[in-house]
C-alpha cells in the first residue's frame, strides 16, 4: 500500500494534472524537399504545421463569425401583422434561445421539477426575513420601505435581494438588477459605491415604484492566488454549461419567478419593468426577451455588436448565440413591447489576467475583457433593428448625452422614458434623502455565498443524477427491453439484433455530430495532397503530408508505408492520435510515454498515419474552441472535418484497405478515439488510452480534486454534454465495431472506480448484442502511458492482420 502511494504521489508530482504528463514538443525530421509520395505535390512549407494548422482554423472560425449576422436571417420569420401573430411566430426563436440558457421548458420557476409533483406552477412566495435579532424591516424613508426579502426559483436555489415598497399605492413594478460587483444595498442607497444619481433602485421608489432589486453573483476569486484562479461566475457557468445550463439562464430563471410574483400578487394592477446595467443590464436584456409578461425594458451598460463575445468573459459563452442572435435580434424578441438602451461607461474588467500578446501559445489565464464600447458600435447595432422589424411597431430609443459620450448609468433621461412607458408621467428628481440600514447581522458576504451556493448544489445534484438521464435519453429509447430487463429474474434472455440497433442510433449519433460537437456544413475540398520524406529505415518509410480539407482549412499528418507491401496487396492502417501539446513524432519514436507506439505498428506491417492534432498551444487551442462555441462548433467540428478528409484521401492509395482503417488514440488523442469515430463510420475500431471514464464527473464534479473544475482546462465544458453523452454513451455509437479501453491503474485522469462503472456499461451493452468479443479492456499497473500489449493484440485480431 505504501509502495503504490509513493508511486502515485510521484505521478502526480510530475504532472501540471491529469492530462499533462505528455512528452515535450519534438519537431518532425527534415528532408530533401524533392522526396515526395507518387502522385503528390512537394511539400516545401517550413513551418511548424500544428501551430500553421491551429491559425488557419482561427482565421476559418473568424470568417464565419464576421459572415454570422448576414446570415441569421434564416431563422426568422417574424410576422407584423398582429400582436398575437408577432409573438407567436417569434416562439420557435425564443425557444432555442432558453435551450442555450438551459431555462426547462417545464417551467420557468417550476420548484415541483424532479420531485415527483404536479407540474402546475406553485405560488411563489416572496419571504420577507430577517437574521437573528434584526428587524424585519431594513430601513425606511417617508416614502418606501425596504425589505430584505428571498424567493423561490428552483428545485435548491431562490433569489435574494430587497424589495422597496412605496407607502402610497404603487404605480407599477420594477425589476431593478444591479451589476455583478454592485450589491442591491448600493442600488438602493443604503451602502456606499454607487453615485447617488445612479442609484435607480432608490430613485424610482421615491417616485411611487415598487423595486425589487435581486443579487447577481459576483466575480470574486474562488481560489485567490491559485493557478487556476476563477471567479465565482466562472465556476458556476463551467460545471451549469456542461450539464445544458447556464449560469445567464439561473439569474433570469430568478428574474421571471420575481415577474411571477408580481402577477399573482398584484395582477393587472400596473405595468411589469425591468431595467439592469452591466452584466445586471445582460440579465434585464435577456429576461424580458424570453418572457413577454415584462412591459417595459431598460438596458445599460450592455448593448452593442456581438461579433467578439467570444472576446468578454468565460461566463458570457453561450452556444450557438451568434448563428440566431447578435443583440440587435435579441431586442425583437422585446418587440412590440418598449425597448430602451442607455450608452452608459462600464468599469474595464479583465477576466483572469491580462493576455500575453507576445506568445498566444502559451497559459496566461485570460478568459475575457470588459470595457465601454465604441459609440459607433452600439449605435450601428442599434440601427440594425430598423433593418429586422417595423420601426412603428415598437417604441425603442438609445439615451446618449448630446457629444453621443457614454453617460452614467441610471442617468435622469434614461430612467424618465423608461418610467414614462411603465406609466410615471412626470419622474422627480432623485431627493437627498437617503435610507438607514437597521441590520446588525447582515453580511453581503454571506448572502453571495448562499446564493452562489444554491446553485453549486443544484448543479452538482443533476451530475449525480446524469447517469439515469444519459440512460433515458439514450440506452432504454434504442433497445426499451433493456430497461425491464435490469429487474428481470430469468436467467437468460434473447440477444438484441444489431441490425436495429444500428437503425436506432442514427438519430442519436446526428444529435451528438450536430448539437454537441457541432459540424461545419461547408463541402471538403479536393485534398490535393502535399507530402515529403522525413523518414526512411528498413523496414519503412514516412512522409509529412499536408491535405486540403476547406477553403483556408488544412489536415496534416505522417504516413508510415511498410516496405514489404506486395503490388495489389491491401494493408489494413492504424490512424493514431497523439496528446496534447504531441506531434506526430511524439508517438512515432523517442517517447517513452508512447513506447513507440508508430514505429512499432509500422515494423508489424501496419499502414500508420499519425495526424497533427490543434490543441497544441495552450490559450490558443482554447480560444478556438471559444470563438467556435459562439456558432454551436467546438474544436473538434474542425477535427471532425479533417478527418473527414483524412477517410477520403487515405482509400485512395493503392496499398490501404478501407474497410481496415483503425483509430488509435492517448491522452487527448484518446479523447478525440471517443468523438470521431462516434461520428465517423468509416473508421472500423476504435481504441481510446489514458482517457476513458466518466467523463461528466470529470468535467464537473467539484469535489474530486482532479476534475477539470479544479483544473486550467476552462475550455472543457461542452454544452449539454453531461446529460447527453458520456464516454458509454459515445461508445454506444461506435458499437457494433470493435472497441478497447487501455487504462492505467495510477493514471491520474481519472479514478479506477469510475473507469471500471463506465466500461461495464459499455460491457453490457456488447454482450447484449451478443458481441462480448468485440470489446474489452486492459488494466496495467502504470499512469498516463500507453503499454500496448493488449492494443497489438486487439488489432491484429480486428484488423485480421497478418
Amino acid at each position: 500500500m505504501k509502495r503504490r502511494t509513493i508511486i502515485t504521489t510521484i505521478i502526480f508530482l510530475t504532472t501540471v494534472h491529469a492530462w499533462a504528463a505528455l512528452p515535450q514538443q519534438v519537431p518532425p525530421a527534415k528532408a530533401k524537399p524533392d522526396t515526395v509520395m507518387p502522385g503528390t505535390s512537394p511539400l516545401a512549407y517550413d513551418k511548424e504545421l500544428s501551430y500553421t494548422l491551429l491559425n488557419q482554423a482561427h482565421r476559418f472560425v473568424e470568417k464565419k463569425i464576421a459572415e454570422s449576422a448576414r446570415t441569421r436571417a434564416q431563422f426568422w420569420n417574424r410576422n407584423f401583422t398582429s400582436r398575437d401573430a408577432y409573438e407567436a411566430s417569434v416562439e420557435p426563436n425564443r425557444k432555442r434561445l432558453r435551450k442555450a440558457l438551459g431555462i426547462d421548458e417545464k417551467g420557468i420557476q417550476n420548484v415541483n421539477y424532479n420531485l415527483g409533483l404536479p407540474d402546475s406552477k406553485p405560488q411563489v412566495a416572496m419571504e420577507r426575513f430577517a437574521y437573528d435579532r434584526d428587524s424585519i424591516l431594513v430601513a425606511e424613508t417617508s416614502k418606501y420601505r425596504i425589505y430584505q426579502v428571498r424567493w423561490p426559483v428552483l428545485n435548491r436555489i431562490s433569489g435574494e435581494g430587497l424589495l422597496l415598497e412605496p407607502k402610497s399605492k404603487a404605480i407599477a413594478s420594477v425589476i431593478a438588477i444591479p451589476d455583478a460587483d454592485q450589491t442591491p444595498e448600493q442600488l438602493a442607497g443604503l451602502a456606499d459605491g454607487i453615485a447617488p444619481h445612479s442609484q435607480f433602485a432608490r430613485h424610482l421608489a421615491e417616485n411611487g415604484i415598487r423595486v425589487l432589486v435581486p443579487v447577481l453573483i459576483d466575480r470574486s476569486a474562488v481560489f485567490p492566488g491559485e493557478t487556476q484562479e476563477q471567479t465565482k461566475r466562472e465556476w458556476l457557468y463551467r460545471q451549469s454549461y456542461h450539464m445544458g445550463k447556464h449560469l445567464i439562464g439561473f439569474e433570469v430563471q430568478k428574474v421571471s419567478a420575481a415577474v411571477d410574483w408580481f402577477e399573482q400578487t398584484y395582477g393587472a394592477d400596473g405595468k411589469i419593468g425591468v431595467a439592469g446595467y452591466l452584466e445586471g443590464g445582460l440579465i434585464a436584456f435577456y429576461a424580458s426577451a424570453l418572457d413577454p409578461r415584462i412591459d417595459v425594458t431598460l438596458v445599460s451598460g450592455y448593448f452593442q455588436s456581438r461579433e467578439q463575445a467570444w472576446n468578454e468573459p468565460i461566463y458570457r459563452n453561450v452556444w450557438g448565440l451568434l448563428n440566431e442572435f447578435g443583440d440587435a435580434e435579441l431586442s425583437t424578441l422585446i418587440a412590440p413591447r418598449p425597448f430602451i438602451v442607455e450608452y452608459s461607461s462600464i468599469p474595464e474588467i479583465w477576466d483572469g489576467k491580462k493576455p500575453d500578446t507576445t506568445n498566444l501559445f502559451k497559459y496566461s489565464a485570460y478568459k475575457g475583457h470588459l470595457k465601454t464600447p465604441e459609440f459607433e458600435s452600439v449605435s450601428a447595432e442599434f440601427k440594425r433593428i430598423d433593418k429586422l422589424s417595423k420601426s412603428s411597431f415598437q417604441f425603442r430609443q438609445l439615451v446618449v448625452d448630446a457629444r453621443n459620450t457614454p453617460t452614467a448609468f441610471g442617468s435622469k433621461d434614461a430612467l424618465a422614458a423608461f418610467s414614462e412607458k411603465i406609466g410615471l408621467a412626470n419622474l422627480q428628481s432623485i431627493s437627498p434623502e437617503t435610507p438607514k440600514d437597521k441590520r446588525k447581522s447582515f453580511k453581503p458576504a454571506d448572502r453571495q455565498f448562499r446564493q452562489a451556493k444554491e446553485i453549486d448544489d443544484h448543479v452538482q445534484w443533476l451530475l449525480r443524477v446524469s447517469d439515469y438521464e444519459r440512460n433515458n435519453f439514450f440506452l432504454y429509447k434504442v433497445i426499451p427491453e433493456i430497461g425491464a430487463r435490469v429487474w428481470s429474474t430469468k436467467s437468460y434472455h434473447p440477444y438484441y439484433p444489431v441490425a436495429p440497433f444500428v437503425e436506432e442510433t442514427k438519430p442519436f449519433r446526428t444529435i451528438f455530430q450536430k448539437e454537441i460537437i457541432g459540424e461545419f456544413d461547408d463541402k471538403l475540398t479536393a485534398p490535393a495532397p502535399q507530402t515529403r520524406k522525413i523518414y526512411d529505415n528498413s523496414k519503412w518509410t514516412g512522409y509529412e503530408v499536408l491535405l486540403n480539407v476547406f477553403d483556408g482549412l488544412s489536415a496534416a499528418g505522417v504516413l508510415l508505408i511498410p516496405k514489404d507491401i506486395q503490388p495489389a496487396e491491401k494493408r489494413p492502417v492504424v490512424v493514431l492520435q497523439h496528446g496534447r501539446n504531441g506531434v506526430p513524432s511524439t508517438v512515432i519514436e523517442g517517447n517513452t510515454s508512447y513506447n513507440d507506439i508508430g514505429a512499432r505498428l509500422a515494423e508489424q506491417g501496419f499502414v500508420v498515419f499519425v495526424p497533427y492534432g490543434i490543441y497544441n498551444g495552450e490559450d490558443r487551442y482554447r480560444w478556438l474552441s471559444r470563438k467556435a462555441n459562439t456558432l454551436q462548433k467546438t474544436m473538434f467540428s474542425f477535427v471532425l472535418a479533417q478527418h473527414r478528409q483524412i477517410l477520403n484521401w487515405l482509400p485512395t492509395l493503392s496499398y490501404v484497405d478501407k474497410n481496415r482503417i483503425a483509430f488509435y488514440g492517448k491522452s487527448y488523442g484518446g479523447e478525440m478515439a471517443m468523438r470521431i469515430p462516434s461520428i465517423l463510420e468509416g473508421y472500423c475500431l476504435s481504441i481510446c488510452s489514458g482517457d476513458f471514464g466518466d467523463w461528466s464527473r470529470k468535467v464537473t464534479d467539484t469535489n474530486w480534486h482532479n476534475s477539470f473544475m479544479n483544473t486550467i482546462e476552462w475550455e472543457m465544458p461542452y454544452f449539454n454534454m453531461g446529460s447527453t453523452f458520456s464516454y458509454a454513451e459515445m461508445a454506444y455509437l461506435i458499437a457494433p465495431r470493435p472497441f478497447m479501453v487501455e487504462r492505467g491503474h495510477d493514471d491520474l485522469v481519472q479514478p479506477d472506480e469510475w473507469v471500471a462503472y463506465e466500461y461495464a456499461k459499455v460491457k453490457y451493452l456488447y454482450d447484449q448484442l451478443n458481441l462480448g468479443d468485440k470489446t474489452e479492456i486492459e488494466y496495467f499497473n502504470g499512469g498516463h502511458a500507453s503499454r500496448n500489449e493488449g492494443v497489438f493484440k486487439f488489432l491484429h485480431k480486428h484488423l485480421n492482420w497478418p
